[in-house]
C-alpha cells in the first residue's frame, strides 16, 4: 500500500486549579471552555480544597492556569499566549 502513516497528536492538557467560591475561577473556566471548542484540548478543574497539598500551593493564587503540567498563568487567562502555546506544541 501507500506507506502512509497516521500520526496522532497528543491532546493538550489544560488544568484549572481552582475553588467552589472564586469568581476569577469560574470567569477562566468559561473562557477555557469557550477556546475548547475551537483549539481542542482536555480541560480539567482541580477543586484545592479538597485536597491539603493544592490549598497550600495554590490558595493565594487561584485560578492557576497549567499547560500539560507547567504553570502558565494566575488569577486571569491570557488568550493570545495560550493559543501560541496550544500551535508551537504541533
Amino acid at each position: 500500500m501507500g506507506g502512509h502513516r497516521l500520526t496522532l497528536r497528543e491532546v493538550a492538557r489544560i488544568t484549572v486549579y481552582s475553588s467552589p467560591d472564586c469568581h476569577l475561577c469560574a470567569e477562566a473556566m468559561a473562557s477555557l471552555r469557550t477556546l475548547q471548542l475551537e483549539l481542542g484540548f482536555m480541560l480539567q478543574e482541580r477543586d484545592i480544597a479538597a485536597d491539603e497539598a493544592l490549598l497550600r500551593a495554590y490558595f493565594e493564587r487561584i485560578p492557576v492556569i497549567a499547560l500539560d503540567g507547567e504553570e502558565l498563568f494566575e488569577f486571569f487567562v491570557d488568550e493570545a499566549i495560550l493559543r501560541e502555546r496550544l500551535e508551537s506544541r504541533q
